[in-house]
């Protein structure tokens, strides 16, 4: 029971039990008087007795409700504080147990889902910075062993020569890149912060995307094939250029990384309750079940050399993760019925 309603109903019972005390005691006393003859003399010892009971009564329901208070809504306020004070990321913890259904046990619930966001952000913010080391370490270790072959080895020929420097100069721009792509990132989530959201036709902003893609995806030699159930008057509140750079990113992973010779994407909408759904899907080499939940993750890649192989930054699905979730819809991966990897998005309807 929510104490907005347990604390009246207490007050309420105790007031009724106080006035059927009193009530009770006054008849008992008009019985013995005979007449109401009591009532001449005001300061009348039965009058002095009533007082007396009417205050050890009131005194004995405010120690009740100070225990009750105490030990239901202050002493678990208090370890809520001490809990707080307490909170320290990188430390083991335990949750905060609590079996009540009010909102001392939700505040205690929303505390333990704000622990766990605070250290899953802290988690995070490790492995990012592990996953920028990485990748600025692999290029830099390879311009640093090309640059002591070419201190070291005073016999080069001029073309071996060159071949280094090629070689120095690819990596500085995969360095380079790397930098970019990392900026690029954290000036989305900036931005994200205080972009505006408009009232957008589905059903228009899906055709104009599957129009625009189709054809650049033909020059790919990639098959796009596109379908939807929406209608002229279902609204979406969304930030265009976002959801467009959220189909840019499923796009271009389904290119770089379907594997297959006749890659084939496959492009789909519908509305299920009050969310339009958007998907992308492909005939490619797909995805393993284990790897599925950890695609939105920062800096994930499902196999390391296709990253070196392809390029990337492992912050494509997670920027579009941060996207959808600003726009208060979901995204997930599946496994597609055309053999590949399927990403599928809600946004809600107006």
């Amino acid at each position: 029971m929510k104490l907005k309603i347990k604390l009246p109903l207490l007050f309420l019972l105790m007031f009724m039990l106080t006035t059927l005390f009193i009530f009770l005691y006054l008849i008992k006393a008009l019985i013995a008087d005979e007449g109401h003859m009591w009532l001449k003399n005001i300061m009348g010892p039965l009058h002095f007795q009533l007082l007396l009971v009417l205050c050890i009564l009131m005194g004995i329901t405010f120690v009740g409700l100070t225990v009750y208070l105490h030990f239901n809504i202050t002493k678990p306020i208090q370890i809520l504080n001490s809990r707080l004070t307490k909170v320290k990321v990188g430390q083991s913890r335990t949750s905060l147990q609590s079996r009540r259904r009010d909102e001392i046990g939700e505040l205690y619930n929303h505390f333990n889902e704000m622990e766990d966001r605070l250290y899953q952000a802290h988690k995070e913010q490790v492995d990012m910075i592990a996953a920028i080391a990485h990748d600025l370490k692999t290029p830099l270790t390879a311009i640093n062993g090309f640059m002591e072959l070419l201190t070291i080895q005073k016999h080069l020929s001029e073309r071996e020569k060159q071949d280094y420097y090629k070689l120095i100069i690819k990596k500085s721009k995969h360095i380079a890149e790397l930098i970019d792509a990392f900026s690029a990132y954290t000036r989305d989530e900036l931005t994200m912060e205080t972009m505006a959201l408009n009232s957008v036709c589905v059903q228009k902003m899906f055709e104009n995307i599957a129009a625009e893609y189709e054809t650049e995806l033909s020059g790919f030699d990639v098959e796009l094939t596109w379908k939807h159930s929406f209608l002229s008057n279902q609204l979406v509140m969304l930030n265009e250029p976002m959801i467009r750079r959220v189909f840019g990113n499923l796009f271009s992973n389904a290119v770089k990384y379907g594997e297959k010779k006749h890659l084939k994407i496959y492009m789909s909408g519908y509305t299920r309750g009050k969310d339009a759904y958007l998907q992308i899907e492909d005939n490619g080499k797909g995805v393993p079940d284990q790897e599925l939940s950890s695609l939105f993750q920062k800096f994930y890649t499902v196999d390391k050399s296709r990253k070196m192989k392809n390029g990337g930054t492992g912050l494509g699905l997670a920027s579009c993760k941060s996207i959808i979730e600003r726009h208060g819809g979901e995204i997930s991966a599946f496994h597609s019925d055309y053999g590949g990897l399927g990403i599928r998005f809600a946004l809600p309807l107006r």
